[in-house]
């Protein structure tokens, strides 16, 4: 390809679309021109690179923990969230000194909240393990709970400048356009791990890999890639074949599956609520939620509510009006769920499938961590109470 690329020259892509659309063994152009795609990426950072809180920061813990808190969520939404984190938690040591409900409740509404968990968990490791001190190589940091590779690579790079590369969502949709990738990333994560070691910058490891992220994120973009504006435009395959739009090539998914759930806000003769502290495996695991379960085939709302609340906390209860009605997106499945107040009739609360059970005034409902869609419920209680 030479230094420069020819726009009517045929190109070679990541994989062959002549064959099958397996990767083929060695995804690396051997004409890119490595040192020439890192300098120009340098220089565009130099101007154009984004300012986060976290970058250059001569601790690795504040990085580790955007590093957690932006897997699979926007800078945007995170800044607001690391900044009270800190506050809260500015040490390892605080972290893992700390109660797990603290921990969750200043999470609350990042979502993800095993991300949460296993931050705590990992500090709790660090100061046991590591004596205090984030660990600086490779091996030992992916022994920590959460910490993946390109998470791993992500703090290693910035705290420590190392030469560690990553592969996260913004890469990948890079260097598929870069190769006019033909299969969806997850068929060729092998190939673009390859791909990314080898134009990692040795010399510069913690600019070039902010670098790569930030052209994914705010040039190479899902939808409407700036190409124009492109460091990397001249080198980029898809671009000089016009199929930008169309890489990275998507996975057909199947429908979410949805699940219409029953949920009871329980009263005692004190108008106190009842609330239930999930078990701490799985999704949202350690929060509090009020209680209820999967409306079954030919099931009203209301017997769901008496089943499940007799089956999970072993009570008796009068399912009286209906109080909200919310529909939720988790990744991989849509809730929704039909709040109806009810009163407790008999039976002491047990808790059978959960971790703990409590109950609380409204006024006191704010000191514990509740997943978002709880909390809507929360604002509907409230505005009943007005």
């Amino acid at each position: 390809m030479g230094s420069r690329v020819n726009p009517s020259r045929n190109k070679t892509p990541l994989t062959s679309p002549h064959s099958s659309t397996s990767p083929v063994d060695n995804p690396i152009l051997p004409d890119l021109p490595v040192g020439e795609m890192r300098s120009t990426l340098q220089d565009w950072y130099q101007q154009q690179g984004r300012k986060l809180p976290w970058r250059n920061h001569p601790h690795p813990y504040p990085i580790w923990v955007s590093e957690i808190m932006l897997q699979q969520t926007q800078v945007k939404t995170v800044i607001p969230y690391y900044y009270r984190w800190l506050e809260a938690f500015p040490t390892v040591e605080k972290l893992a000194q700390a109660d797990q409900q603290q921990v969750l409740k200043v999470w609350e509404g990042l979502g993800y909240y095993a991300r949460g968990r296993n931050l705590h968990k990992a500090a709790q490791k660090i100061m046991q393990d590591f004596g205090g001190q984030f660990p600086d190589t490779l091996a030992k940091v992916l022994t920590l709970p959460g910490i993946g590779r390109t998470t791993a690579g992500g703090i290693l790079s910035a705290a420590f400048n190392q030469p560690v590369s990553i592969l996260d969502g913004n890469v990948k949709r890079v260097l598929a356009r870069l190769t006019a990738l033909s299969v969806p990333p997850r068929q060729a994560v092998s190939q673009l791990w390859q791909l990314s070691d080898r134009l990692l910058d040795p010399e510069q490891p913690r600019d070039y890999n902010q670098a790569i992220m930030d052209l994914g994120a705010t040039i190479c973009t899902p939808k409407n890639p700036a190409c124009l504006l492109c460091p990397w435009q001249q080198y980029c395959q898809a671009y000089h074949q016009g199929i930008q739009t169309q890489i990275p090539m998507r996975e057909t998914k199947a429908p979410l599956p949805h699940k219409n759930i029953g949920v009871a806000v329980i009263r005692n003769a004190e108008d106190e609520i009842l609330i239930d502290r999930r078990l701490d495996e799985g999704l949202l695991g350690g929060l509090w939620e009020f209680p209820g379960g999967k409306i079954e085939e030919n099931e009203t709302i209301e017997d769901c509510i008496k089943r499940e609340i007799q089956e999970e906390l072993g009570i008796a209860i009068a399912v009286e009006d209906h109080l909200i009605t919310l529909d939720h997106a988790y990744t991989h499945f849509r809730v929704t769920l039909n709040v109806y107040n009810c009163r407790h009739l008999e039976g002491k609360p047990q808790a059978i499938e959960c971790q703990e059970i409590r109950w609380v005034s409204l006024e006191e409902i704010d000191q514990f961590p509740f997943p978002k869609a709880n909390s809507q419920i929360i604002d509907a209680l409230r505005k009943a109470q007005t």
